[in-house]
């Protein structure tokens, strides 16, 4: 039954993500998903029937850490001041949002650890932390993978140029079903959990995480 904590903590941590998308394009200066009601903590704009639904049930399945994406958030790379190297960073601020959360989430558990709170409500808290911090990482491992659509093939595009640009976007049209396929094929944890597992081990090491 730990789908009941995880599943709200990945739909929140989606969302979180995806916001950041839309922050940082707005800072940027495109205004797209502001005007396009995406900046908003309502998970509905946010649902994608793969990446918010199949992806999570297939990696609850298979005992993976719960990892998805949301429906991206319209970026029109015309509007931003300076269009690959800022693509590239709003690409970026997805990742480093959850990132953000799972040290937050990490902080948190530490401080539930010294026994302020007591009881079932403290093992809860101390689940749904220790799940945050997981799940944060993953997603955020995860989306830096170079294959389209995750943020990792915008922060390549953005970085690379000229015969290896035009190389690696052969695969755009076919970067769903490699997504897909290596979920499917449990392939994928061969890639999220060795740096998922060190940046566990880095939180530790800083005493702040010892679930």
């Amino acid at each position: 039954m730990e789908w009941i904590l995880q599943i709200p903590v990945l739909f929140f941590s989606v969302i979180f993500h995806e916001f950041a998308h839309g922050f940082m394009a707005y800072r940027r200066g495109d205004d797209t998903a502001y005007l396009s009601g995406r900046l908003s903590f309502n998970p509905l704009p946010h649902i994608d029937p793969v990446g918010t639904v199949l992806v999570p049930i297939a990696c609850t399945l298979m005992h993976l850490p719960a990892i998805g994406w949301a429906k991206p958030v319209p970026v029109n790379p015309y509007r931003l001041n300076n269009p690959r190297a800022d693509m590239a960073m709003v690409a970026f601020s997805g990742p480093l949002s959850n990132i953000f959360l799972a040290v937050l989430a990490a902080v948190a558990f530490k401080i539930t650890t010294l026994g302020f709170i007591g009881g079932d409500l403290a093992l809860t808290l101390l689940r749904t932390f220790g799940f945050a911090v997981i799940i944060n990482l993953a997603l955020a491992m995860f989306n830096l993978i170079p294959v389209y659509p995750l943020d990792g093939s915008q922060i390549a595009l953005g970085l690379l140029k000229g015969r290896w640009l035009e190389m690696y976007e052969r695969h755009l049209p076919y970067g769903v079903y490699i997504i897909l396929g290596l979920v499917m094929t449990g392939l994928i944890k061969y890639i999220v959990l060795p740096p998922l597992g060190f940046a566990l081990m880095l939180l530790s090491y800083l005493g702040i995480y010892l679930g």
